[in-house]
């Protein structure tokens, strides 16, 4: 049986796999799961701006109530503000509804614990057997004792004051667009800039509920990258759904992706002395040349599986505190305790307006290895094989031999289609993109 849980919790095509019956039952599961006192208990509930957040959010909200613990509603907010939020307050638990950057036929439910951490795998796997058990332990109070739904107000601007007060100064003369993604940065976003002093003109800021991440926001900044050049902005900053990524954009229009922006952070906290153990954590997306570049500069990068969860799983475990993905989550874990697209965009401009740089010149030396992906359509039974095939481990061995140290080989398995992905990072793109595809022809011919 496959697992509810992926690696940012349930999520699935609304009303297809992600129905109300299964949000009911996770809000039921959750609650029971994750208070001590059920009774008494509170858990913070929010959503992206996608048409099938009305329809989880009241399951979701009915089973918390069912088992008697109360639903705090605080409607639309980007998924880092829930995290701060439930700890802030002193909730039990949080509950995000988004499919993130995924577009608006999908949605997910994620949820936090009270320290406003993501589930560890050994809740989540609880929380999923209490629902494969039909609930049938789960508490069914009556009278007094069922649960009631209430309304969290100013949830909204509890958060943008929060970023503004650790923004550690002004973003005064800086003009900046805004990619919302039609989503949920979409109001808080543009508020913290202007709150910080900048110029902000903000796009794709309209949500109607069908047009969240539809050819905009972090998936698609080449809108942005557009519109930084037509208005001679001076930064671009590109959201996803939830907002809890960020991609941005330099004054010439040209796309500075997640790997970029925590190398200048990183390199900045290091120069600041705020870069625990001079250490950012990564994974195994993130690119060579970032990493060769931190390592001249004296910072180490330490890699995980790809996932935000892993990143900050290896940050707490090493007392590090800053890590990110190439897509654009960052995790500044002296500020929040998940990936923050908004925060994350404040601390980029804070570090263009302390080194009195363009975002292009920060950037500049860093340097990036071109990196081909190639896919591999196998049979999804045999999509795993690769790891034990010894003709596919002796190619990609012979060929990271040739390498020696400029380049590798990362394949992986996609955990929704029958297919096998074959990353090549290199310094000569032709060669990288003959090898990728070569692998990956074997990849297919050996797990058909």
């Amino acid at each position: 049986m496959t697992r509810l849980f992926g690696t940012d919790g349930v999520r699935g095509v609304a009303n297809e796999k992600l129905t109300a019956t299964l949000a009911y039952n996770l809000g039921r599961a959750g609650a029971f799961c994750l208070t001590d006192e059920i009774h008494s208990a509170k858990i913070l509930i929010a959503k992206d701006t996608r048409v099938s957040g009305d329809m989880l959010e009241s399951a979701m909200v009915a089973g918390i109530c069912s088992v008697g613990a109360e639903a705090v509603v605080a409607c639309t907010l980007p998924t880092s503000a829930v995290a701060y939020l439930t700890k802030l307050m002193g909730y039990d638990a949080g509950v995000m509804i988004s499919a993130s950057h995924n577009t608006v036929e999908y949605n997910g439910i994620k949820f936090f614990n009270s320290s406003g951490y993501k589930l560890a795998d050994e809740i989540e796997d609880r929380i999923e057997k209490i629902i494969n058990n039909n609930c049938a332990d789960v508490p069914m109070p009556t009278g007094i004792s069922v649960g009631r739904r209430i309304r969290m107000k100013k949830a909204a601007q509890e958060y943008i004051d929060y970023i503004v007060s650790v923004a550690e100064g002004n973003l005064d003369g800086l003009k900046v667009v805004l990619d919302c993604a039609n989503g949920a940065a979409s109001e808080v976003a543009p508020w913290v800039f202007k709150l910080l002093g900048a110029e902000v003109l903000p796009y794709y800021n309209m949500p109607d509920g069908n047009n969240i991440n539809d050819h905009c926001g972090s998936t698609h900044p080449d809108q942005l990258a557009r519109l930084v050049s037509e208005l001679g902005a001076d930064v671009g900053l590109a959201f996803d759904g939830d907002a809890d990524r960020l991609i941005a954009v330099d004054e010439h229009g040209i796309i500075v992706d997640g790997d970029k922006i925590m190398a200048v952070c990183a390199l900045d906290r290091k120069k600041r002395g705020l870069l625990n153990r001079d250490t950012l954590v990564a994974t195994v997306m993130s690119n060579m040349g970032v990493e060769a570049t931190l390592k001249k500069n004296g910072v180490e990068m330490l890699r995980t599986d790809v996932g935000d969860r892993y990143v900050l799983e290896k940050m707490l475990e090493g007392g590090y505190n800053m890590g990110g993905e190439q897509s654009g989550h960052v995790i500044f874990l002296d500020d929040n305790t998940t990936g923050d697209g908004i925060l994350s965009g404040v601390h980029l401009l804070r570090v263009m307006k302390r080194e009195e740089k363009a975002l292009s010149r920060l950037v500049r030396n860093i340097e990036i290895y071109p990196q081909v992906l190639v896919n591999a359509r196998v049979s999804e039974d045999k999509k795993y094989g690769y790891m034990d095939d010894e003709v596919i481990q002796k190619e990609v061995k012979e060929l990271e031999r040739e390498f020696d140290g400029k380049g590798r080989v990362l394949i992986r398995t996609s955990g929704t289609e029958p297919l096998v992905r074959v990353m090549i990072e290199g310094k000569d793109k032709a060669v990288i993109t003959k090898q990728a595809v070569k692998i990956a022809r074997l990849v297919e011919q050996r797990l058909k």
